[in-house]
């Protein structure tokens, strides 16, 4: 790129000028931004986004409302985990379902009833096929909703909205009956998001946000990939310019 029209079989051996290169904008190291969509929050842990929602559904419901926005009901891969989800202020974000001291969210577990004879005794289980490695809660409390004729009961988080509860990592685990309304947690893997903030589909190309208007990429399982950099002549008869920072190949120049 930008070869001087100067024989160099003749300009070495009589010690001429040699040739000579101009500089074009070398592509430099692009640092890309994630980011999840509007009203959800993003876990550099798991690469996820998540969202409560504090409007009461049924468990049923809130699968299919989950599914809706390219989500499910959350399940948890380590305590690291919860320890974002407890950190998170979901209580400011829409007007509340339930009282406010504590809420409980539906997430991605059911609990099986394998023994009623003298306890309720049984097991967790992950809700939907198709989940990644996850880590089961512990031994739940029993909800008050709780039918003596079901042997399948919902899984229930419960979060605590004073601060310093949170802060000491308190939460609790409910078995619940499925059909009662309650908030729920929807987990999503995060998304690519363009030069110009709009969110991209998984397979699609895209300019990714960062401080290169001049890069391809395509969207894989939410990181710009495959990437393919455009190097811009510099503005004929210009001495000084400035790059557009959203536009590939766009100058301002700033001779008087």
């Amino acid at each position: 790129h930008g070869k001087e029209n100067v024989d160099s079989r003749h300009s070495w051996g009589r010690g001429a000028e040699t040739t000579r290169f101009h500089t074009v904008n070398v592509a430099q190291p692009v640092r890309f931004s994630r980011k999840c969509p509007t009203g959800w929050h993003h876990y550099e842990g798991t690469a996820s986004c998540y969202r409560v929602y504090l409007n009461g559904e049924n468990y049923w419901d809130a699968v299919q409302t989950c599914q809706r926005v390219n989500s499910s009901l959350a399940t948890f891969t380590a305590d690291q985990e919860l320890s974002f989800i407890l950190a998170q202020e979901w209580s400011l974000e829409e007007k509340a379902f339930e009282e406010e001291d504590e809420r409980r969210f539906w997430v991605g577990y059911q609990y099986v009833i394998t023994n009623r004879n003298h306890s309720l005794e049984g097991h967790w289980e992950v809700a939907y096929k198709g989940s990644p490695e996850v880590f089961l809660p512990p031994v739940p409390r029993f909800g008050m909703a709780m039918s003596e004729k079901e042997n399948v009961f919902c899984a229930q988080f419960q979060y605590y909205t004073s601060p310093g509860l949170r802060r000491h990592g308190l939460h609790s685990w409910y078995a619940e009956n499925c059909y009662k309304k309650s908030s729920f947690l929807c987990k999503r893997s995060q998304t690519c998001v363009d030069i110009k903030d709009n969110i991209v589909d998984e397979g699609y190309y895209f300019t990714p946000k960062g401080n290169d208007p001049c890069l391809s990429c395509t969207c894989h399982n939410g990181e710009p990939e495959m990437c393919v950099a455009a190097l811009c002549e510099r503005p004929q008869g210009c001495q000084q310019y400035r790059k557009d920072p959203k536009e590939c190949c766009k100058f301002t120049c700033l001779d008087p």
